[in-house]
């Protein structure tokens, strides 16, 4: 990083007291005067090297001082740590260039980090961190998360032909749907009262709970408070079929026809509202709904409602069940669905290929776990990783197209990679939003590459496998995304045979890859109509409590 310091010029706020001391110098308004004597501190370029070091030269002819930087992170030196586009230094590099430097007459020093800050930025104040404890997930590929994780690690897709009577004369009769009768998993009484979307909801999030080594019964059970527990779900359009049906039943037969439970099953936050009930869930039940970003933006609230004391567990993620003929033929309209088919042999919905046509509609649930990490230290739970912050922005572009400058998905990575209290150099991987439509795989790869840098970055997509799950895509990739640090391994994308032109990504593609283990960030981002943008950071790494 460069730096020049005029002594006649005021300082602003912004440089007086900067707190980001990886790469910032305070202007102190000393006088630098050619021929100073050079200061070098005492441990100087020979001494013992750690994260969170920095080395400054700073070039003592005329009257601006010229400051270079570079900050000691992952082993290796950056000169700016949110651009990992440029090439860092290794070791010896950086102490031939402290030597050369000291040589051509800079004022060198190495500013060794605090002994406790292990490289990391400090944690914002107040905030409570939070963790994963719990994962669970219904989806195209099965029921459960060891269903959606091997199949994804198989490269195996949950797509197939709609051949239901409802579907006929459609003009895109493909979708992925769960494999299974909802009612061999929901007791049927109550499978009666609720719509699809409540009902993968509900599935999703008793695995979750489960799986954090909670009682199924409920909170109570589970030795918890109710009232330190909330629910956060995104959905877009939750129990809107049973509207149209209610509709139906209205014109067909008349008013008498209409059943009384269509307006509480037709309401969004019905999901919710279930998984409350269903586990004595009183602190409170969020509802979320921006579009295809829902899930991702359901967790994020969940993370800041625990960080700052509202609750101290939460079930979080998305659920969504669109996959009717009304939606299917709203889409069709509108050209988003691939009009691929399954005939191929491989999947219809191919992100970020050449051959891409459209998204697959389909439906499904995934949710996590939230606890603040004290409460999960306290009753002994296993952590998956953390939930280390999120972010939103908007486009404002467009009613349905992305902004093609990627723009808002910048804002968005960036904005939840600082949440999260890290640098851009710390991101491994990127679980992309990538629908396999033209536009907005285009504008995605656009933002990658202008914030990472071309290639820089593992990316893989999993709506090949998944089709697009809408509300719930958001919640799945999620547990997709920690599963992949839990494994340290990125799952293929599928029905990508020959990448589009200029993506400028480097995608995971055949077979899975190991993750880097220079850096502790992965990425889960989620994009829908209308300009939303979110974009979830978890990172691993141990966190005082037991990993499993």
């Amino acid at each position: 990083m460069h730096r020049s310091y005029d002594d006649d010029a005021p300082l602003s706020p912004d440089t007086d007291t900067d707190t980001d001391t990886d790469t910032d110098t305070t202007a102190t308004g000393a006088e630098v005067v050619p021929g100073a004597p050079l200061a070098l501190s005492a441990d100087g370029p020979a001494a013992t090297l750690r994260d969170g070091d920095r080395f400054t030269a700073l070039r003592t002819a005329g009257p601006r001082a010229v400051e270079e930087s570079y900050t000691r992170r992952w082993g290796v030196w950056h000169r700016d740590l949110d651009r990992p586009s440029e090439e860092p230094l290794q070791d010896p590099e950086i102490r031939a260039w402290a030597t050369q430097r000291l040589e051509q007459g800079y004022l060198v020093r190495h500013h060794a980090r605090p002994a406790t800050s292990e490289g990391q930025e400090p944690a914002s104040a107040g905030r409570r961190r939070v963790v994963v404890t719990g994962l669970g997930a219904i989806t195209p590929l099965g029921v459960g998360v060891g269903e959606l994780w091997q199949g994804l690690l198989d490269g195996r897709h949950g797509i197939r032909e709609l051949d239901g009577p409802e579907f006929v004369g459609l003009p895109v009769r493909t979708g992925a749907l769960v494999p299974v009768d909802l009612t061999e998993l929901v007791p049927r009484q109550r499978a009666r009262r609720m719509n699809r979307s409540a009902q993968l909801a509900l599935v999703a999030a008793l695995e979750a709970w489960q799986d954090g080594g909670l009682d199924p019964s409920g909170t109570r059970e589970s030795g918890l408070d109710p009232e330190r527990v909330g629910v956060s779900v995104g959905t877009i359009i939750g129990g809107a079929p049973v509207l149209v049906a209610g509709d139906r039943l209205l014109r067909e037969k008349g008013p008498r026809s209409v059943p009384p439970l269509t307006t509480p099953m037709t309401v969004p936050s019905q999901a919710a509202s279930q998984v409350s009930l269903g586990l004595h869930i009183t602190g409170e039940a969020r509802t979320v709904t921006s579009a295809c970003a829902s899930g991702t933006e359901a967790i994020g609230q969940a993370i800041d409602r625990i960080r700052y004391g509202h609750v101290d567990v939460a079930l979080a993620g998305g659920t969504e069940a669109v996959v009717t003929p009304a939606l299917m033929a709203a889409f069709a309209s509108m050209r988003a669905l691939s009009t691929l088919g399954v005939a191929s042999g491989t999947t219809p919905s191919r992100p970020f290929a050449k051959d891409r046509d459209g998204f697959v509609n389909g439906e499904g649930a995934g949710f996590l776990l939230l606890e603040a990490e004290e409460h999960a230290r306290a009753r002994g739970a296993r952590v998956y990783c953390e939930a280390a912050g999120w972010g939103l922005s908007a486009d404002a572009h467009h009613v349905a197209a992305p902004d093609p400058s990627g723009a808002g998905i910048d804002r968005a990575v960036r904005r939840a990679v600082r949440d999260a209290g890290a640098r851009l150099v710390d991101v491994i991987h990127v679980n992309a939003h990538a629908t396999a439509t033209v536009d907005g795989d285009l504008a995605e790869a656009v933002a990658l590459a202008g914030v990472f840098g071309a290639g820089r970055i593992p990316v893989t997509a999993l709506k090949g496998n998944l089709g697009h799950l809408q509300g719930a895509a958001g919640g799945v990739e999620a547990v997709a995304a920690v599963l992949t640090l839990r494994h340290g391994l990125i799952p293929p994308t599928i029905g990508c045979v020959e990448s589009a032109d200029g993506l400028g990504v480097d995608l995971v593609t055949g077979s899975p890859r190991a993750l880097p283990l220079s850096g502790d960030l992965v990425l889960s981002n989620s994009f829908g109509f209308g300009g939303h943008n979110a974009v979830l950071a978890l990172r691993r790494g141990s966190l005082g409590v037991s990993v499993g």
